[in-house]
């Protein structure tokens, strides 16, 4: 993994795609970020080393910018903003399908960890309030001869913090994710996961403003100049 900035208060990440932030339920011997960081950093729990402290999670499918925290003060003013949703986050995203907007805001309501496959899904009785930004970066139009259809790079600015969020409202508003098949998108030998990267992330610190942002991965920019071509 990259480091995109260290401090006495901030480590702050590139998290590649494929590698989980906590255990996975299924593969509980498997590596996962926290604990990596943990050797490195050492354990605030166990007093080995200074320690991180997790302030938010990104799936195990999704690449890009994260934050940690290396001490309690910083973890609790992040964890605050956080909440509050004055952390600016923006993700960008391939989806299936060309949309019929330039800028657009889902705010279906989102109930998490349905059925077997722990699916989140819009219920407009039962779901907790969440609202994403959705604004067409770029479009490629269909090439029926490499098999696939018109799909977009979007930018995405969740203002909710729910689980798989910009998955499932692309996947309401009619645009699923490319390579999300979990969320309705078709087979594709584009991208060998859900095209999702969190490319920036606004954070406030001593009453300074600072923005991390984190070059595509390298699946991901592959899949757009092949969409490109």
């Amino acid at each position: 993994m990259k480091i995109l900035h260290q401090d006495e208060h901030l480590l702050v990440l590139d998290k590649p795609a494929g590698l989980p932030v906590l255990p996975d339920g299924w593969e509980k011997d498997a590596p996962y970020l926290v604990k990596m960081l943990e050797d490195e950093y050492g354990n605030p729990s166990t007093g080995s080393g200074q320690g991180i402290w997790i302030v938010h999670r990104l799936d195990k499918i999704t690449s890009g910018v994260m934050v940690f925290a290396r001490d309690a003060e910083t973890h609790r003013a992040l964890n605050m903003q956080f909440e509050n949703h004055e952390a600016e986050k923006v993700y960008h995203a391939i989806v299936q399908g060309n949309p019929k907007w330039d800028e657009k805001t889902a705010r279906h309501p989102l109930r998490a960890n349905v059925g077997h496959k722990h699916r989140t899904m819009v219920d407009n009785k039962n779901g907790k309030p969440a609202e994403t930004c959705f604004k067409v970066l770029k479009r490629f139009q269909a090439r029926p001869e490499q098999g696939r259809g018109d799909t977009a790079l979007i930018e995405a600015r969740p203002m909710t913090g729910r689980t798989h969020q910009i998955r499932v409202h692309a996947y309401a508003l009619g645009y699923p994710l490319l390579g999300d098949a979990l969320y309705g998108a078709e087979e594709t030998d584009v991208i060998a996961r859900p095209a999702l990267h969190a490319y920036s992330l606004s954070i406030e610190m001593n009453r300074e403003r600072f923005t991390f942002k984190a070059p595509y991965q390298d699946d991901f920019r592959a899949a757009l100049e092949r969409l490109k071509r």
